[in-house]
């Protein structure tokens, strides 16, 4: 069976190999299960009741939930078939986003999950002059539950909508995602069907994953990234269980994934929480933890286990990977730059952790590292997918070709030439390639084109390396490097409060909160430490001179952070100018 079309994938896991269960999710504290023939089934339905209130090819169908969910799926694939088009949203993004996203999209419907998002949307409703109605999956008082399109439709011929399906080409347009960037209006990326497609062709082809086994998923669905893996999963015949990040943890021990996807924070948090283990632990089992923790520290992909790392196996990282569910064959990060201590870590303790790099306008995949041996570097995003190419401009931007590049900004024609030269997309990344032990080149990204930071003396310094590099700290939480225009760098720092509470406990040093605990002279001193520790391993321009500590973690919530974690950077020095301004004494 030949797929063209995002609703393709179902129908070739209908006729190649059909779960029992294909997607699951939670609802009131037990798990819902929909086999392939199911979700179809309600991806018809739905279909059927969407045309029945007026969605036409063409029209824009808003969708945006707390969590992911099995729902989802089936309005993406309900649009989708019947040529309409789905603009997700996120949904920790405010009132004058929906507002200003819902306007730009001509949105017509908008789905969502919850109450808290009902208001939100129902708040930016009567200043968006396409959008009819708004429906929920959960029940809220006032609001109209979906299950009435599903009403609505009980009554259509399901001939309506196989004849619309037939008429949808792979380049029509299936999806507007808004990305929210780190600074400005969010920007409608156009992505076809064959852009997302031809990402879930080549990556499917890569994964470990074996049709019948387990994929976890609790990664945002309206993120690209998520999307089209999950997509992928549903190609290969991997049954999905949906998790809120909250639950992750009990998750993992219950449904026992072989496979998911991640970013780099989850797993730094998951490592510090290993880490914290290990240093409750006493006497033997204290020091065998970490003799065991520091074999790890030159370990490289590939590399056959020498008898001491089988001993470590067997005594610590074998209960890793049972607090993972014992079962995991892969894991791909993305999203942000996976600091290397961490990719080596985890897959020197057997829970193979691969990076790729991407972006909403490429569909997402440009390049990975595969699971194979050989096709691996440690430190490095891995090499191009199958038919994307990637070069290297004049100035050190990271360019790149294939089918998975997006069609363009949506009524942004202006904006989509400023990133598209002759096919090659102009990612906004900075790179280079190295080469591997099999002659292979490795794409290695060295930061983002405008975050480069130039001191008063003219250097050009790349904050996310050094960023990277003082993250791999067990007690540095996040930072943000900074001295554009200044004689030399600085930085501020949020410590990783749980650890550092510990240190203090251990130094007899008492304090009130952690506004009181990040002033005193004592922890001061020890981050100079770690500053001194590190910088040795930096040109002398990128070391970093002076630091401020901070008493709070930034968070989506408190626009620090996109919603993808990314740090905004123009918001954090806006936000904290008085500390940067006193590094400088300005």
């Amino acid at each position: 069976m030949k797929v063209s079309r995002l609703f393709d994938i179902i129908r070739y896991q209908e006729a190649k190999h059909p779960q029992d269960v294909c997607l699951a999710g939670m609802k009131d504290g037990q798990w819902v299960k929909y086999s392939t023939k199911e979700i179809i089934d309600q991806a018809d339905q739905l279909s059927l009741g969407l045309l029945a209130l007026g969605v036409q090819p063409g029209d824009k169908i808003a969708i945006v939930t707390t969590s992911s969910r099995p729902e989802w799926n089936v309005c993406d694939i309900a649009v989708a078939q019947i040529g309409a088009i789905t603009v997700p949203l996120y949904p920790t993004i405010s009132k004058g986003d929906y507002e200003y996203i819902l306007n730009h999209a001509e949105a017509k419907i908008c789905i969502v999950s919850d109450e808290e998002l009902y208001r939100k949307v129902m708040g930016a409703k009567d200043r968006v002059a396409t959008l009819e109605e708004v429906y929920t999956w959960e029940d809220v008082v006032g609001a109209k539950n979906w299950s009435e399109i599903f009403d609505k439709g009980k009554t259509g011929d399901i001939n309506q909508v196989r004849a619309l399906s037939e008429k949808v080409n792979k380049d029509d347009l299936a999806t507007i995602i808004y990305t929210s960037g780190t600074t400005g209006l969010p920007k409608g990326v156009m992505l076809s069907h064959n852009n997302i497609i031809s990402n879930v062709l080549a990556v499917d082809i890569e994964l470990p994953i074996e049709p019948g086994q387990i994929s976890l998923s609790f990664l945002p669905l309206n993120h690209v990234f998520e999307r089209m893996v999950t997509y992928t999963y549903i190609y290969k015949g991997s049954n999905i269980y949906y998790s809120d990040i909250d639950t992750l943890a009990d998750k993992l021990k219950v449904i026992r994934p072989h496979f998911f996807t991640t970013v780099p924070r989850l797993l730094e948090k998951v490592y510090e929480k290993i880490v914290n283990t290990g240093l409750e632990l006493t006497g033997l089992k204290r020091k065998l933890f970490f003799w065991a923790l520091a074999l790890t520290d030159d370990y490289q992909y590939d590399q056959k286990p020498s008898l001491q790392m089988k001993i470590a196996d067997k005594l610590i990282f074998s209960k890793w990977r049972e607090a993972l569910g014992g079962r995991i064959v892969g894991i791909v990060t993305g999203s942000a730059p996976c600091p290397l201590k961490i990719a080596r870590v985890f897959s020197a303790a057997g829970v193979p952790i691969r990076e790729g790099y991407g972006l909403t306008e490429t569909s997402p995949v440009v390049s990975f590292n595969r699971f194979e041996e050989g096709g691996s570097m440690l430190g490095t995003v891995g090499v191009p997918i199958k038919d994307v190419e990637i070069k290297i401009a004049d100035d050190g931007e990271i360019l790149t070709k294939g089918p998975n590049v997006m069609l363009g900004y949506f009524k942004e024609p202006e904006m989509t030439a400023e990133v598209m030269s002759d096919g090659w997309f102009h990612t906004g990344d900075v790179g280079t390639f190295l080469t591997g032990p099999n002659g292979t080149k490795f794409l290695k990204i060295t930061d983002r084109k405008k975050e480069l930071l130039k001191t008063s003396g003219g250097k050009y310094v790349a904050p996310a390396p050094i960023e990277g590099m003082y993250r791999e700290s067990f007690f540095i939480e996040q930072i943000m490097v900074v001295g554009e225009g200044k004689k030399f760098v600085s930085a501020l720092i949020v410590p990783a409060f749980p650890a550092l509470h510990d240190w203090a406990k251990t130094k007899g040093i008492k304090f009130k909160d952690n506004e009181d605990l990040i002033q005193k002279p004592e922890v001061i001193d020890y981050y100079q430490g770690i500053l001194d520790e590190l910088n040795p391993g930096l040109s002398h321009v990128e070391q970093i001179k002076k630091f401020v500590l901070l008493p709070n973690e930034w968070t989506v919530e408190t626009k620090e952070l996109t919603p993808t974690l990314k740090i905004k950077r123009k918001v954090i020095a806006e936000k904290y100018s008085a500390e940067i301004n006193e590094i400088y004494n300005v």
